[in-house]
């Protein structure tokens, strides 16, 4: 998990990829932290990524580093409503604060299970990487 992390971060951006009916949904997304051996993510309630999450909790990430290797991530998302969780994401993200607090009925924090991550570059092997 902590190698599928350290990719996310350093890609800085990443792409989520939701299902909004027969409809494949993507956006960049960037905050990612891990918290009590998990891997998670952070939206807004109120968009409409987090609806689509709720209907359907199977998403995709995909990102590029700039040694030219790429990830993708399938899994699916598990809400989180601790005020801990959704902390420890803020206090990772600080500049995050001006629109979102632990405290708020907007913040959303999620985190990944029965993930199946593939870190790929062409001409190289690929690697997998489960949990």
């Amino acid at each position: 998990m902590k190698e599928v992390y350290d990719f996310l971060k350093e890609a800085e951006t990443y792409y989520l990829a939701t299902a909004e009916g027969d409809q494949p949904r993507v956006r960049p997304f960037g905050t990612v932290d891990i918290f009590e051996n998990r891997l998670y993510i952070q939206t807004g309630k109120a968009k409409p990524v987090a609806k689509q999450m709720a209907a359907n909790p199977k998403v995709e990430i995909s990102a590029m580093d700039k040694q030219g290797r790429w990830i993708r991530v399938a899994g699916e998302v598990v809400e989180d409503n601790r005020v801990e969780a959704k902390k420890h994401m803020l206090d990772a993200y600080p500049q995050l604060r001006n629109r979102y607090s632990e405290t708020d009925d907007n913040t959303q924090v999620l985190y990944l299970k029965n993930v199946t991550a593939t870190i790929e570059a062409f001409g190289r092997d690929k690697k997998v990487i489960t949990f």
